[in-house]
């Protein structure tokens, strides 16, 4: 008679090894979504922060060239209205303050330019802890120019940190 070995080798994975790996995936979980969700907010915000101080050379030429500033173009007003060429951004919300885009403001003393600014609110496509915030482009009647982020009045999970450094949170 032969003598018949049987091999019971061990195959696939115990539970106790599958629990081990779904609590390490949970763990990870838990930390890489809420850096990642602060990861698209700061993006976003400097971002948008981006495309508005972009309009400052297109402002200058505007101004100096004798015109004021518009969404579009109207050549029949004195001084000439000048588009000053937002293109539009999803992560802005179109549908507060100017229908068309930034929401602009001068202020002229003794013939010259006092005060200019721009501000946008985000909204649209935005992350809800930056949905609201607002931002601002400010030029001094010296030409310096300042930035700064007002946040979102509801308490939406909005950081100071999410604003730039070349334009804070105010």
């Amino acid at each position: 008679m032969k003598n018949i070995q049987m091999n019971h080798a061990q195959k696939g994975f115990t539970l106790i090894e599958l629990m081990i790996v779904v609590a390490i995936i949970g763990i990870l979980a838990a930390v890489a979504i809420p850096q990642y969700q602060d990861y698209t907010a700061r993006t976003q915000v400097s971002r948008v922060v981006g495309e508005v101080n972009a309009l400052k050379s297109n402002a200058e030429s505007i101004f100096n060239n004798g015109g004021q500033i518009g969404y579009e173009d109207d050549l029949t007003t004195d001084p000439r209205t000048i588009g000053i060429g937002w293109t539009g951004s999803n992560l802005v919300d179109e549908g507060t303050g100017a229908a068309n885009g930034p929401e602009f403001g001068l202020t002229i003393a003794d013939g010259a330019l006092a005060t200019m600014s721009w501000n946008v609110e985000l909204g649209t496509d935005a992350s809800a802890a930056v949905r609201g915030a607002v931002i601002t482009v400010t030029r001094s009647a010296n030409g310096a120019y300042s930035c700064g982020v007002t946040p979102p009045t509801a308490g939406n999970g909005w950081k100071d940190s999410y604003a730039p450094a070349g334009c804070p949170a105010s």
